[in-house]
């Protein structure tokens, strides 16, 4: 796919992470769609710093616990963008708690928002496109049997089995691959209360290393059900 003129959503995408994924597809050529829940502020900034790079950029507002916020959401983007090609799912709640910590609700809320609305979103996406590409961001923890962040973990490691299973149903017309980030080198303030663990080169990925991950997908037209991990190589260490 070639990215200029092409029209994407970035689920969570006011900040850190979603923030980079933005950037890099407007400097790519994309209008993006910037979601939000409850980062309304960051994400009109970013969308007003998106447009004056040249690009078409909307700020959208959706709860995606909420089912019909998500088939919303879609239609909002589309109206908003002029269409829609491409759906990156990146948001998603974290919750440090391990097995005998957690609850019926830890699990639900997690859930909720890191696999239910990427499934739906993923479906809405492929009914109103022919060809569309799909990125979910899921994380290193899913090769991992680590229960400290039970729930969390779960519902990725079901995402990555639903990108597989919904990168063949739904192919040829949407191509969906995920990108598994390990510890995100964040702002010092919050780096210092998530440590790294260890990492076999030595070196945390940067927000930017994920987004240059991810226009590497959006431009292949031969890679699709597969995952690409930008941790340092740590998901070696199960």
């Amino acid at each position: 796919m070639i990215l200029s003129g092409k029209k994407a959503l970035v689920t969570g995408g006011a900040m850190r992470i979603g923030q980079a994924l933005c950037l890099a597809l407007a400097d790519a050529g994309c209008d993006v769609g910037v979601h939000y829940h409850r980062s309304r502020r960051a994400a009109g900034e970013l969308a007003e710093a998106l447009r004056r790079r040249g690009c078409r950029a909307a700020a959208l507002p959706a709860d995606l616990a909420r089912p019909a916020d998500c088939r919303r959401l879609i239609g909002a983007a589309r109206r908003a963008l002029g269409g829609l090609d491409i759906l990156v799912n990146n948001a998603a709640v974290f919750h440090r708690c391990d097995l005998r910590h957690t609850g019926a609700a830890d699990l639900r809320a997690a859930l909720e928002i890191n696999l239910v609305a990427p499934v739906l979103l993923m479906r809405y996406f492929a009914a109103q496109t022919a060809a569309g590409r799909i990125v979910n961001i899921l994380d290193q923890r899913i090769v991992s049997n680590r229960s400290d962040s039970l729930a969390y973990s779960l519902s990725k490691k079901a995402l990555a089995a639903t990108t597989a299973a919904a990168a063949l149903e739904l192919a040829p017309a949407c191509v969906i691959n995920a990108i598994a980030p390990g510890p995100v080198l964040l702002p010092r303030r919050r780096a210092a209360r998530e440590p790294a663990g260890d990492i076999p080169l030595g070196r945390r990925p940067a927000p930017q290393d994920i987004a240059a991950a991810l226009l590497f997908l959006l431009t292949s037209d031969v890679i699709t059900g597969q995952v690409i991990y930008v941790d340092g190589g740590q998901h070696l260490r199960g």
